[in-house]
């Protein structure tokens, strides 16, 4: 049997054209099942998997059979499909790329992210699941999710400069294109956006008779994902749970899903060969400008060894120069398989005085931050946790 990387390798990772066309067209050759689930659509540039996480949790705990579906991956692609919890078994994703690619034909080939989102709403549906919670994957109005006239809830998370290349060059533009996923009468949940972003959102919320809710006050209780960032998604989880009407769901539960809700790869500690590391999918520079603030908090004045991966398409001049201090190692890797920033443009952009030192990838730059005697930070592309991850597992298995 191939793995899931062959199986999707012969499909492109972007299409020419963001449409929803494709995606549609294979739904309608699978029955349509996206009509058959509940679903809550979450969008956003910052905060959306955390959104997601505390709201499947909430739901799981209030005795629902609850369907999660993420992006991107960390280690597997099964990650991004769960149910209560658990990853999509191997065998039943086999069986749902397969029934998405029977479908496929010379005049609808879709790209990886279209083949899983298909996949995804095959096998809820197929599952029986009683409600989903579904993340956007890039903006909203064209993404491949977006194909539900009736989404229970809609979550706009935030909104920053990110995508740009595709969801255009303003925070006015990249509004309108996450604010795709408001549909008519739908309640439609908003974190604290900027007044450029805010204004196009309540104005398509208006035309389409659908009620905002605007959450500005995080919580104020312990929770068990760090970050003061947290606070303002578990307080827009909540209002989104909020909005649903007829669903049994009270204090209780959402106090128990959301202290068991666990969001890997953000503001997370593990260790790597004796030393402390923390993991941060930090991708843009809100992602930047959160993770610094945590450090801050918890590690005041201490120098530390970044090892940083960043995507070309990101504005990592600005995101560098937000984590790093003074006396700082800044170590900077390649992202494989993607086009990222290279040594020598991180260390040009670099305004403070550092340390640097430039491997041959990342477990080399590890062994490096090790012997350095520094906590070790790395960030800066969720592909790039997710190889760390690959890493230290491969190093764990092989100590056995």
């Amino acid at each position: 049997m191939r793995n899931i990387d062959n199986l999707l390798e012969s499909y492109s990772r972007f299409g020419i054209d963001l449409s929803l066309d494709r995606v549609k067209y294979l739904l309608d050759k699978l029955g349509n099942p996206q009509n058959k689930i509940p679903i809550i659509h979450v969008a956003g540039t910052n905060g959306k998997g955390s959104v997601c996480a505390f709201l499947s949790s909430i739901l799981q705990a209030a005795g629902y059979r609850t369907g999660r579906y993420t992006s991107p991956h960390l280690v597997d692609w099964r990650e991004r499909i769960c149910i209560d919890g658990n990853w999509i078994p191997v065998d039943h994703i086999y069986q749902a790329l397969n029934a998405v690619i029977k479908q496929i034909s010379d005049r609808c080939i879709p790209t990886q992210f279209e083949l899983i989102t298909c996949a995804m709403w095959w096998y809820f549906a197929q599952q029986q699941i009683d409600i989903a919670v579904i993340e956007t994957g890039l903006g909203g109005r064209l993404d491949a999710t977006n194909v539900c006239d009736r989404p229970l809830v809609a979550v706009i998370t935030s909104i920053s400069r990110d995508h740009w290349q595709r969801l255009g060059d303003s925070l006015g533009q990249i509004a309108r294109e996450k604010a795709g996923i408001i549909k008519p009468h739908c309640p439609v949940v908003i974190g604290k956006l900027p007044p450029e972003a805010r204004t196009p959102i309540l104005e398509r919320a208006q035309a389409l008779h659908s009620r905002v809710i605007e959450i500005f006050q995080g919580v104020d209780y312990d929770l068990p994902l760090p970050g003061e960032h947290q606070r303002l998604n578990c307080a827009l989880a909540i209002g989104a749970v909020e909005q649903l009407q007829g669903w049994d769901i009270k204090a209780e539960h959402i106090h128990r899903g959301i202290a068991t809700t666990q969001w890997p790869g953000r503001l997370e500690w593990t260790t790597y060969k004796g030393a402390k590391v923390l993991l941060d999918g930090a991708h843009n520079l809100g992602g930047a400008q959160a993770l610094r603030q945590y450090i801050d908090q918890t590690l005041p004045n201490q120098a530390l060894a970044w090892i940083m991966g960043i995507l070309t398409t990101k504005d990592y001049a600005a995101m560098v120069n937000t984590l790093l201090r003074s006396g700082d190692w800044l170590l900077p890797v390649p992202v494989k398989g993607h086009s990222s920033v290279s040594a020598p443009e991180f260390l040009a952009a670099v305004r403070v005085p550092i340390q640097s030192y430039v491997g041959e990838g990342l477990t080399e730059s590890l062994d490096r931050a090790v012997a350095l005697g520094l906590p070790i930070v790395v960030c800066g592309s969720l592909y790039l946790v997710g190889e760390f991850k690959r890493e230290s597992d491969r190093d764990f298995r092989h100590s056995l």
